[in-house]
């Protein structure tokens, strides 16, 4: 081992021995403690000692020589043994100083609930910074400031003055959670507490001036007692070490599961290209999560109610979901949605199916199963004996039970409950009415079996399991260059045509200035041919009439280019026209649009979708981080909703999926290959060919750097 890699390696275990510390402290002071609940260091202390917190507790505290009990200290030099870590809920205008001495006296780390620092401007900002010059020169770490704090049940902890831990007891649990929004943790916090899920650790970020998502992502990771992770984040910091935190969990077996707002895009703006303008930042975080197998959730407590399933139920699963009801309207109501979902439901093997034709009517002897037709005698027991039978046959995943109120409804419900735990499948079970349902939820608490009040709420949480298992299925991406494609240093100089050279095919084409050499090289080329506008200053030549085609002689052509230099100053006023482009017409069987950009976040990504021009209009794209393998461009391509085009519909021929797999690949390499460079690449149409026809792109662009344009 290298002194380098030793260091790094050195590096990259220091923060988890910090968090630990942090998390799992021997020892705690409370700036600011006092015996009164009114103020956030006395609640601090009350809930530390309420909850039995069995190390050391310091009160920070001037003027007082205990507190609640515990002897206080005038100042943080003044405690006997350094604390591990310290809470601070002081002014601001008095933090800074606080922190510099917690640093002097030893002090492990910092959990910095004061607002008033970055978040509340450039004054604030510059207190921010001389935390961050704190931290740097003496090695104290930091969680906030402007946070809420952090809560870790199992080891009695609750560094948080937020109301919701004035309760009995913390709920403990394997669940992780690393949130961004203070508030926001405590909720979700309170919430699962009230469904019976309790947590291993809750922390929540602020400001992030020091620890970050990913040092707590990366420690939970590591750290035995957590067996998945959720997320609500804003914005990060370190979009690579991010992903390398969720490949990482995945690699751990841990499902990781994520909220993140921004997905509307509507602070990210761009007209450059339809690769910018579809691959926006949201879209791009989507993706890199999707690459890592971690989950988007919509709802926080979606995504703790996922998580718990997904602990509780380990098993990989492949199939589809068994749904179960005790009314005919749930049935219904439920597999639309399902379907909705894009959830398949199970097929039942004909043993399945003959099993519970002996207990229920024919009709109602499949999937899905309505519990009102019952064979007679009506005994109480069909009703957990149709649930065990369902739930074991081999292409059942995953369970929906949707109940309305039924005679016996308690002990039915007991019943269905116990063979949902039998089956160690996940099984979403919904009670429909209000106080009716009271009992048959008793019932189900008893047994330990999780239920939902609302119907959707179920079905959210069943989609989010099925997507983790969709994505647990698909290997992770490992992609080698292909042969053909050259290696970077290619670009060290970057050359005419990087495209061509990268692999993708074009058709001979002239650059003419004039409309009579551009009938000559379309004479010279054969006839019919496509007329561009060639200029710089132009993005989407069809959308300012910069495209003819399917011109049949040197007369149409002549006329068109003299028609197109005279609309277009007032089509694209201020776009010289340089001259034209002449092609041969390109004939094919589909359209389709393959581009590159790159991410200020995450680095380079591409995209394919299909539409040519209509692309934006379709919005039928998928994005993947670049470079991809071949096996990942066609399950790209298979994803999306357009994909029965490529394979033939209505007596159309099959396309040549490979060579636009192939060309995918290849721009994801020169992507990856430009590294800083690149800006975005484009090629729109890249027009394929009958299966084993190849595909052929006939206009690309590209941008390289903050200014700098070349044709691509």
């Amino acid at each position: 081992m290298t002194f380098l890699h030793a260091a790094l390696l050195a590096d990259r275990a220091r923060p988890r021995l910090d968090v630990a510390r942090i998390l799992h402290p021997r020892s705690v002071a409370v700036f600011g403690a006092s015996d009164s609940s009114d103020k956030f260091g006395g609640r601090i202390m009350r809930f530390l000692v309420r909850h039995g917190f069995g190390g050391d507790i310091y009160p920070i505290n001037l003027r007082r020589a205990e507190v609640l009990g515990r002897r206080a200290y005038p100042t943080i030099a003044a405690v006997p043994t350094p604390p591990d870590v310290a809470i601070l809920a002081v002014p601001p205008a008095a933090l800074v100083q606080s922190v510099r001495e917690a640093a002097e006296a030893g002090v492990g780390g910092c959990v910095i609930i004061s607002t008033g620092f970055a978040e509340a401007g450039a004054d604030g900002a510059a207190r921010q910074a001389e935390l961050v010059e704190i931290t740097r020169r003496t090695g104290i770490r930091l969680v906030g400031p402007n946070c809420m704090g952090l809560i870790v049940p199992h080891h009695r902890l609750a560094l948080c003055s937020s109301v919701v831990l004035d309760t009995e007891r913390l709920h403990d649990g394997a669940i992780g959670l690393v949130s961004q929004s203070g508030a926001l943790m405590v909720s979700i916090f309170d919430r699962a507490g009230a469904d019976g899920l309790g947590f291993r650790h809750c922390v929540s970020l602020g400001n992030q001036a020091d620890l970050e998502i990913s040092d707590f992502v990366e420690y939970m990771v590591d750290e035995p007692g957590t067996e998945a992770i959720c997320v609500y984040l804003e914005g990060l910091l370190d979009g690579p070490r991010f992903r390398a935190a969720l490949a990482a969990a995945r690699q751990a077996g841990k499902p990781v599961l994520v909220v993140k707002t921004g997905r509307t895009d509507a602070g990210v703006k761009s007209a450059r290209s339809h690769t910018a303008s579809l691959a926006g930042a949201y879209d791009v975080f989507a993706a890199v999560c999707r690459e890592e197998g971690a989950v988007l959730a919509h709802d926080p407590d979606d995504m703790v109610r996922a998580a718990h399933f997904l602990i509780r139920h380990r098993a990989p699963r492949r199939g589809g979901v068994a749904i179960l009801s005790s009314s005919g309207g749930g049935t219904g109501i439920a597999a639309d949605r399902v379907t909705e979902l894009g959830v398949p439901i199970a097929r039942l093997a004909a043993a399945t199916r003959a099993q519970l034709g002996e207990i229920l009517l024919p009709p109602q002897a499949d999937n899905p199963v309505d519990l009102g037709g019952r064979k007679a005698p009506e005994e109480v027991e069909i009703a957990g004996e149709a649930a065990r039978i369902m739930l074991a046959d081999p292409d059942v995943a995953w369970g929906l039970v949707v109940l309305t109120s039924m005679p016996f409804f308690a002990r039915r419900a007991r019943l269905i409950g116990e063979a949902a735990l039998a089956a160690d499948k996940p099984v979403m079970i919904a009670l429909t009415p209000g106080p009716a349902a009271d009992a048959p939820r008793q019932a189900l608490r008893e047994i330990g079996q999780f239920y939902f009040d609302r119907f959707e709420d179920a079905v959210r949480v069943l989609g989010l399991i099925a997507d983790h298992d969709a994505l647990a299925a698909r290997p992770p991406a490992s992609p080698a260059r292909p042969a053909g494609v050259p290696t970077a240093s290619a670009l060290a100089v970057l050359p005419e045509g990087p495209l061509e050279l990268y692999g993708l095919e074009f058709p001979p084409e002239w650059q003419v200035s004039t409309p009579e050499t551009a009938a000559d090289a379309a004479a010279s080329l054969g006839f019919p041919v496509a007329l561009k506008a060639l200029s710089r200053g132009i993005v989407h030549k069809s959308d300012v009439g910069g495209v003819r085609l399917d011109l049949g002689s040197r007369e149409a052509v002549v006329a068109a280019a003299r028609e197109m230099a005279e609309a277009l100053p007032r089509s694209a006023p201020g776009a010289a026209l340089e001259g034209f482009v002449v092609q041969p017409m390109v004939r094919g069987e589909v359209e389709v649009i393959v581009g590159a950009r790159r991410d200020p976040t995450f680095g380079p990504v591409v995209l394919v979708g299909l539409g040519g021009i209509a692309v934006e209009i379709l919005n039928d794209v998928a994005l993947a981080p670049a470079p991809v393998s071949v096996a990942r461009a066609r399950t790209m391509l298979a994803g999306l909703r357009g994909a029965p085009l490529l394979h033939g519909v209505r007596g159309r021929a099959a396309v040549d999926v490979a060579a636009v797999a192939d060309a995918l690949v290849a721009l994801s390499w020169l992507a990856a290959d430009l590294g800083p460079r690149l800006v975005d690449l484009e090629v729109n149409p890249l027009i394929a060919g009958r299966a084993g026809h190849g595909a052929i792109a006939v206009d690309a662009r590209g941008q390289l750097g903050a200014k700098k344009e070349s044709p691509a």
